[in-house]
This record gives structure tokens, sequence and C-alpha cells, in this order.
């Protein structure tokens, strides 16, 4: 048989050398026995490998090195590629629907992220390390010194040493990541999350084996895919584990659309403290960041401007994968129980910051109230909400953790926290008094994942401007979203209309009012939209005459129907 050159690579599962045969490099495409299509080029310097995978569309392709250091003799794996935005997107959730079956959906979040991160992180540090090889000349030991690597992998704890195991993968996998944690204890410390790799029922080799080659199948280093693009696609994944799961979603994910209009109106400026005393997957820490550049900022300035906590372990790791994914630095996100534990401090009081904003829980049952009373924290302003609704507790902690001069808050809460009377009615009117809510904007009905029900955004500005002091905006959003099969969405031009109604503060027919405190005061405090903004009434008023006429004929038209009755009656006999 004719021998034919071409590029020597190795299988993943049985080891063997694959002869991917030039020939076939005419056509542009060559076939791996595992079915993966590859691309190759001649380089003058050296052969360089593109992979095409299902769905993976080549528009934004770089050239990336694919020698593997967990191999010997120069063998190659054609395995690596950087791909389009969209096809990332694709590519990530691919690796979510290999977990199908063995592990529920709502938990396919707490064992795809870490592994992306792991990726991301080894890759990075290969990176680094040929940059620093450059730099000193081919020195290994100042290219391996802890000072040229963003994050310090532990000895055999690499994503190849992963790759290169066929059987107890899962415990590779765990002893990787935790010596990672450990070797970084300032930065990654928890971070990976709980999830037990080495529970065989769940995680069994041969799934592993699968998730881990699935994985390898993209350079995941910062030069391949920046970090604006991964993050992206990282936030994509979140929305489309919420989609997935939608009921458990409302607990780590906000629509985005309302994440921007919060942020727009809060408008943070660089160099401002920002603080989510429930953040979740970092959404609103993100866009805080984005909306700074946007505005022309120096993002460098928000180092160590941004604090976070949520209660969730997951989920509180999932976040800082997601800032650290998106190039963040310098930031702070704690895992605990704000209402019970606040995490941050100044001195012997809470810690306060120029912008805090929140999706708190809504309605939040058990949330502490039996130790309210006589909170260490002096978050107690205006009194203890009911064991039920936590969510005047959300608020009240939110308005102590605002600065004296420069704060101002966002807080997404349930239309009922706007009326609801007894303990809520007596807090929200002593809040009221403080005069520092400055507007409460309406939204559509099924927003928000979990919940069907109708929310409101509140926002509250420890100085208010002089022309709005004793006055709040109250706009009706209600009609504003574009309806969807299982959910609604609040679209772009829906956020402009709602954050051009904030900004110019006045009355808008049908749709916004500026109250005085004295007007809310005189309805008991209540804020229920529906009693100040008035819709108007695009239904035709007919005359009393006409009325009368179309009473007429509808009568006349009954009593015709009814001897037209009588008379088939009586042609059957039935009369």
């Amino acid at each position: 048989m004719r021998s034919i050159p071409g590029t020597v690579t190795t299988t993943r599962r049985t080891g063997k050398r694959v002869l991917a045969p030039s020939h076939l490099a005419e056509s542009g495409v060559s076939r791996l026995s595992e079915g993966r299509q590859v691309e190759q080029r001649d380089d003058q310097e050296s052969r360089r490998v593109y992979l095409v995978g299902r769905g993976l569309t080549p528009t934004r392709r770089r050239v990336v090195g694919f020698d593997d250091p967990g191999r010997k003799n120069g063998e190659r794996f054609l395995s690596q590629v950087t791909v389009s935005d969209r096809s990332l997107e694709a590519w990530l959730w691919d690796a979510a629907n290999i977990l199908r079956g063995p592990v529920d959906a709502s938990d396919f979040k707490a064992y795809v992220f870490p592994l992306l991160f792991l990726k991301r992180i080894s890759d990075a540090y290969d990176e680094e390390r040929v940059i620093a090889l450059e730099e000193s000349g081919g020195d290994e030991e100042y290219a391996g010194g802890p000072e040229q690597h963003r994050f310090q992998i532990s000895e055999g704890c690499h994503w190849s040493e992963i790759r290169s195991r066929n059987t107890n993968v899962g415990q590779a996998i765990q002893h990787a990541i935790r010596e990672i944690e450990k070797a970084n204890p300032k930065t990654l410390y928890g971070i990976f999350g709980d999830v037990q790799w080495t529970n065989k029922e769940r995680l069994p080799d041969r799934l592993l084996v699968d998730l881990v080659d699935h994985f390898s199948g993209m350079d995941l280093s910062n030069r391949a895919v920046p970090s604006d693009v991964l993050g992206d696609a990282y936030e994509y994944l979140i929305k489309k584990f919420a989609d997935l799961t939608n009921k458990k979603a409302g607990e780590f994910y906000t629509p985005r659309s309302i994440v921007r209009l919060m942020v727009n109106i809060l408008d943070p400026k660089q160099g401002e403290t920002v603080y989510d005393p429930a953040c979740g997957t970092g959404g609103m820490l993100l866009e805080t960041l984005h909306h700074v550049r946007a505005a022309g900022g120096d993002e460098r300035l928000m180092l160590g401007k941004l604090f976070g906590q949520e209660k969730n372990l997951t989920t509180a790791g999932i976040a800082r994968m997601n800032l650290f994914l998106h190039g963040a630095e310098d930031f702070q996100i704690v895992r605990g129980d704000t209402l019970r534990s606040p995490a941050f401090f100044s001195a012997d009081r809470l810690a306060t910051f120029d912008c805090v904003i929140a999706n708190p829980p809504f309605s939040l049952e058990a949330w502490g109230e039996d130790a309210w009373a006589t909170d260490p924290y002096g978050r107690n302003l205006a009194g203890t909400p009911p064991r039920k609704y936590g969510d005047w507790a959300w608020v009240q902690h939110m308005i102590t953790s605002m600065a004296p001069k420069t704060g101002r808050l966002a807080v997404v809460l349930p239309h009922g926290a706007l009326f609801r009377m007894a303990a809520e009615g007596k807090i929200r009117s002593k809040v009221l008094d403080m005069d520092l809510i400055e507007a409460v904007i309406g939204l559509g009905p099924n927003l928000f994942y979990g919940t069907g029900l109708a929310a409101c955004i509140v926002v509250a500005r420890r100085t208010k401007p002089k022309v709005r002091k004793r006055r709040i905006l109250l706009v009706d959003g209600a009609d504003l979203f574009r309806r969807g099969r299982n959910q609604n969405t609040l679209e772009a031009e829906h956020v402009e209309e709602l954050l051009e109604l904030y900004m110019h503060f006045a009355d808008t027919a049908g749709r916004a009012r500026v109250v005085t405190l004295d007007e809310v005061k005189a309805q008991g405090g209540n804020l229920n939209l529906a009693g100040y903004v008035t819709k108007p009434n695009t239904q035709e008023v007919s005359s009393v005459a006409d009325a009368a006429a179309a009473l007429k004929k509808a009568l006349d038209d009954v009593w015709a129907a009814e001897a037209n009755l009588e008379k088939l009656l009586a042609k059957r006999g039935l009369a």
C-alpha cells in the first residue's frame, strides 16, 4: 500500500497514532476517526491546524498552536481552534448537552462553568509561559516564576494532566481544582464550588472523558479568545441555563435589559464603588463596568471598587468566574447570608457605597426577622418586616449601605411591597418620611424567571436634587414588553423610554406622574401605581341616545330569536 504523506496525531481514547493525509488538504478538509473535521495549511514556520466542529463556523478564526505538553516526541493533537462568538456559544452549549441524563438540567452550571474556567486558566498559563520564554531568551526558571502568571497552577494540576487520564477522571479534576484554589488563596479559594467530581454513579469516567475531550477542542488562551468574547459567551450560557430551569433561574439571573435600565439610572462613574448584596451570577456588577467603558471612563479606576455577596455557594463561584473571564480584577464577592451576616465593613460599621443595586429574592420567607429588632448593624431604620415578606428588610439594608452624599440605589421589588399595609405599611411610611425614594418604575408581567408577577424598580438617593425633594416620580410601564411564549421581554426601546421618563422627571399623560410626599401620605403611604397614574380610555363613549338605540335593537333581536325558537319547537311537536 502506498504511503501517504501527512501530519501525525494521537487519538484521545486509544492513544494510537493517526495520519491525517495531506492529499485531502487540497480540499481543505481531512477526517479523524473521532469524526472531527480539520483544515490544514502549511506555514514557513510550522504547520498549523484548525478544527471545524459541528455547528462551528470559521468566521473569526485565529491561528493557534497545537503542541500538547502532555505528549511525547512531538506528537500533536488536531484539536484546538478559535471561532466566532456565535460558534463559541454553540460549542459551550454542546458541553452542557453532554451532561444530559446523568445530571439534572438545573445542575449543569455547577459542572460546565468550573471546567470552562479551569481550561481557560490552563491555556492562559501556557500562553503566559510562552511570552515569558520569549522575553527571557528561553529561561525556563523565569518563565515558571509566579510573577509571570495571573494564576498559579500547581504541579500535576494543568488541564493537560486531566486530559491524559482515561480512568478516575473525576478524582483528577477534584485534585486539580482544590490544589489550584490552595495555590491562589486570595483570588480563587472556593471558586470551583462543591461538586463531588468523584461520584462515579453520576459522573462515570466515560462521561467525563467526553466532557474533557470536548473542552480540549478549543484554544481558550487570551490571544485566541479575548476576555470580552469569552465573557459574552459565558453570559450567553448563563441565560441558556436560566431558560432551561425557569423556576429556579430567578435565584441567580436577572434579564439583562432590566439590569441595563437599573445601571443607566444609577449612572456609575469611574472610580465609584458599586455593591450588590444579592449578586447572583454577577451580571449587575459586570454591567457597571460596561457602562463606565461605554461612557468613555477608565475601567482601571474600577479596580477594587466592585463588591457583592451571594448566599448560594455555586452561584457565588459562578459570579467570580464571570468577572474573571470578563477581564475584571481586584473585586470582592463573598459567599454568605446578607441579611443575617453582611460581609463588608468599615471599622465597626457597615461599609457604604456610591451605587447599591440588587434584585433580591421576592418576598423572602424566614429571612431573619427574629434578630432584626436588635440588628447590630444599624439596619432597623423603620421597623421589622413580616416573617413571610423580607422585601423591606432588603431595602433597609441597601439604604444603610448608601454612601452619605453620593449614595444611590436601585432595587427590584414585587408590586405587593408598594401597597401591603400592616407592618410593611408602617415601614414604608417611615422610609417615605426620610425623603430618599426618588422614583418607582412599574414593569410588565412575566419578565422575571420563576414568577409571572409584575415587579417594579424602586430608586432612592441619599441626597436628592433640590427640585426633586419631597417628590416621587411614579412610572407605569406595565404595557412595555414584548410578549413571548414562556416569558416576556423588556426590549431596548422599552428601556430607552423608561430611562427617558426617569431623566425627564415630569408628568406624562397615561405614563408617569410626579407626586408629593403629602399626596402619598394622604393615601396612607400606598404607592400602588394604579392609584396615581390614570391610563387614557381609548374606547369610544356612546351618547345616551345611541346607547338606548343599541339596547332596543338587542332586545328586538332577543324577542325575534325567542319567537323563532317557539316555531321550531311547535313544528317538531315539542311546544
